[in-house]
């Protein structure tokens, strides 16, 4: 029988150190996980760089992935820190280049407006540290970055790492197809949103001529388990409501509605920025439907978050990864889906 293609994804949340998720990987190594996946997040959790080296010195054989926000380093520095990292792990990095919106900008102190479009940069960001990943002295020029004759110090183990584009938007969607050697699935998403996202992604992937049977896909999922249903639900309602806090409603949620997520109403809006605009985000967890977190989330008990994830299995997604909503499931989703 083929084994279930299956990875772990932390860094989101506040309840793991390095140190922790060093010690986690480890055992999601062995226990027959594929990829061990870190979040860099806008909420400025702990930085990529660091983490993936501890997992890389706990861990033999797991692949390693994460997103990195473009415009936060420059492709030289992503690109060398990439380069030592894929050669201290022994050619085991994938990073998941992500688009710095104006939220990305905001918070981390950068000008929001630059010339080019998020999108616009990413692609910049991808096509040069493609050339710089050549080991060779290089030069680009796009609308956002340019330089002449720049090359690393040394040579890369590896002269192709993969890109998996993370993507929301169509229009990262699109980008995932056109260029990406995958795609990383945005979390707080139902395996509905994942079929229409995927559909994208096809059509991007035809229209640039490439073929989508080499593309790589995989998605975060949000895992809640629990012997208990609606335990399981409020373990995990807070994280579907940071997508559907007001201030992130036009960068997350919107997105999400327009590719064609089903779980996300409308009408449910105004009455979610009422709550958050009464009593902040505890009134925003208190007013999410079980029927968001039931549907874009897998939680419940043992055998329905199995039942769940394989849904998201069935809609394309090759690789799940899984992130628990709470440190005391961490080894109980990890004995869960063990191989």
């Amino acid at each position: 029988m083929k084994k279930a293609r299956v990875g772990y994804a932390l860094g989101y949340g506040k309840f793991a150190n390095v140190a922790e998720m060093s010690s986690i990987m480890r055992q999601a190594e062995e226990r027959g996980f594929e990829m061990a996946f870190f979040s860099e997040t806008i909420e400025l959790m702990r930085d990529s760089v660091t983490s993936l080296a501890g997992i890389s010195l706990a861990t033999k054989n797991i692949i390693m992935g994460t997103t990195q926000i473009v415009r936060l380093r420059s492709p030289v520095v992503m690109t060398q820190s990439l380069a030592t990292l894929d050669e201290l792990s022994g050619g085991r990095i994938t990073v998941a280049p992500g688009a710095c919106t104006k939220s990305h900008a905001r918070v981390h102190a950068l000008p929001q407006d630059i010339g080019a479009t998020p999108s616009e940069v990413l692609r910049e960001y991808i096509e040069s540290m493609r050339l710089l990943l050549s080991g060779d002295k290089v030069s680009y020029h796009g609308k956002f970055l340019n330089f002449d004759n720049v090359g690393l110090g040394f040579k890369p183990v590896r002269s192709h790492i993969p890109f998996y584009v993370p993507a929301t938007a169509t229009v990262g969607l699109k980008l995932a197809g056109a260029i990406g050697d995958g795609v990383i699935l945005n979390a707080v998403c139902s395996p509905e949103y994942t079929v229409n996202a995927l559909r994208i992604i096809k059509e991007s992937a035809a229209a640039a001529g490439r073929d989508f049977s080499k593309f790589f896909v995989a998605q975060i999922i949000n895992c809640s388990i629990e012997d208990d249903h609606k335990k399981a639900l409020d373990a995990v309602r807070w994280e579907v409501a940071t997508k559907l806090d007001p201030l992130q409603i036009s960068f997350i949620a919107a997105p999400k509605m327009r590719v064609g997520e089903p779980y996300i109403r409308k009408e449910d809006i105004p009455l979610f920025e009422k709550a958050y605009a009464e009593s902040g985000m505890e009134g925003l967890i208190k007013a999410v439907p079980d029927s968001y977190v039931e549907g874009m989330t897998a939680s419940g008990t043992p055998d329905e978050v199995k039942k769940r994830v394989q849904q998201y299995r069935d809609a394309g997604v090759q690789v799940p990864l899984l992130r628990p909503a709470a440190a005391h499931q961490t080894q109980r989703l990890l004995d869960l889906f063990a191989q």
